[in-house]
């Protein structure tokens, strides 16, 4: 029998949707990249699993470069400085334009999964 662990059936391609997920937490609030983290592993589309913690690090300093989020040291008097990231203007904006392409994949996906649905449905005897 065939395994699918590793296959993307398995939803292991989801982490391209981080940047929305990072975004979605940042218009709740400011958040350091630990929190950042255990957020995102709460949205639905993660089923639960943590994204990678250096992949996050790296999408935020992505977006940081794009003017997406901005970073500063909060630092306190109990443990190490941290790094506090908080949404821009063209944060939000980038956010909103992924609302549209979100809705866009999932009016896709329903009709993929449709399509599927009926293919699967229908038997068909391999040739040869």
């Amino acid at each position: 029998m065939a395994r699918f662990d590793d296959c993307p059936c398995a939803g292991g391609t989801l982490d391209k949707l981080l940047q929305p997920a990072i975004l979605t937490a940042l218009a709740q609030g400011d958040l350091h990249g630990y929190r950042i983290v255990r957020q995102v592993a709460g949205l639905p589309i993660f089923q639960g699993h943590p994204p990678d913690v250096s992949g996050v690090y790296r999408t935020l300093r992505l977006m940081e470069s794009r003017k997406l989020v901005t970073a500063s040291w909060n630092v306190s008097e109990r443990g190490p400085a941290k790094r506090l990231y908080a949404i821009t203007a063209g944060g939000r904006d980038c956010l909103r334009r992924w609302q549209v392409t979100l809705h866009a994949y999932q009016h896709a996906i329903g009709s993929l999964l449709a399509a599927s649905r009926k293919a699967v449905a229908t038997r068909r005897t391999p040739k040869g």
